[in-house]
């Protein structure tokens, strides 16, 4: 499956239902010598356009996805950061 096919799938917290919008909204973080998904970081929303913040950022780890359905993607928890993942 590619990556653009994933793009429009709804990303879902399976313990407790929250919707966190869509893979596309997403930043998708890649092991730069593997090229393996680490991960997808979604950004909170901000009033300034151009602003980008860390603070408060939610990681969801690969290791996390559940099920990749037709129209969403499930998985278990989120963390707020993914500095043990950066090298």
């Amino acid at each position: 499956m590619l990556l653009s096919e994933l793009a429009d799938k709804e990303l879902i917290e399976m313990q407790n239902g929250v919707r966190y919008g869509f893979l596309a909204d997403t930043e998708c973080l890649f092991e730069p010598t593997t090229g393996k998904i680490i991960g997808f970081e979604l950004m909170p929303q901000t009033k300034l356009m151009f602003q980008k913040r860390k603070a408060g950022a939610a990681f969801i780890p690969w290791e996390e996805i559940a099920l990749i359905g037709e129209d969403r993607i499930l998985f278990n928890k989120t963390t707020t950061t993914f500095r043990s993942y950066e090298q």
